[in-house]
């Protein structure tokens, strides 16, 4: 696992932490050279933030989740954490937040995988409200998924960041359509870093400048 850390204030924790994980075929030190960590600074807030990318060995075994769940740290009255990733890492994000969800302030999920077209096919096609997966096979991490975001915590807020043209963009939809317009943010653009860095200062706007 690699990371980058990026505190508010060295020495001591800020009142919010926010957790990305990488898009695939990329590290954490994207997330700064992307200007992150810089739209946090010139806005003044007062968040640590964590850039770091899941090993690829760690996405089928049962890992994954502690692995997370380490990054994100145990839950205190003084800290709250939202949890997120761009691509496979909003993926990575939903399949920990899933194990512990009463942990987690929120979820900043920016263009994520959501699983094969085989399946957002079946979930669109039925509708998530109404959709009803067969029997699990153990191995069904992609329908556990959606399983999580159907019955997700009231509590939980999904911020969903949504590029027009992204090569993904009719999947993406299928998880936009189940969601509150409030907690779906649409940008032109692709499926690049100059669309998620548009979207990660959106979210910090309308969560953290214009609450």
């Amino acid at each position: 696992m690699s990371v980058v850390l990026d505190p508010a204030a060295p020495g001591r924790s800020a009142p919010l932490r926010i957790v990305m994980l990488t898009p695939a075929y990329s590290g954490p030190e994207d997330f700064v050279a992307a200007g992150f960590a810089s739209a946090v600074r010139t806005r003044g807030l007062p968040i640590d933030l964590v850039f770091a990318r899941i090993e690829a060995r760690h996405l089928t075994d049962e890992s994954l989740t502690d692995k997370v769940w380490e990054l994100v740290g145990p839950p205190t009255a003084a800290t709250r954490v939202w949890l997120g990733g761009i691509s496979l890492g909003g993926y990575l994000a939903l399949c920990a937040a899933r194990s512990n969800p009463q942990a987690l302030a929120g979820l900043c999920l920016l263009a994520p995988y959501l699983g094969s077209f085989i399946v957002t096919s079946e979930v669109a096609r039925a509708g998530l409200e109404r959709w009803q997966p067969a029997p699990l096979a153990a191995d069904d991490d992609e329908r556990r998924l959606w399983g999580f975001i159907q019955s997700r915590p009231a509590g939980l807020p999904i911020h969903l960041g949504l590029g027009r043209d992204d090569r993904f963009a009719a999947r993406h939809r299928v998880l936009a359509d189940a969601l509150p317009p409030e907690e779906v943010d649409t940008v032109a653009g692709g499926h690049d870093w100059l669309t998620w860095h548009r979207l990660w200062e959106n979210f910090l706007d309308a969560r953290f400048v214009h609450p």
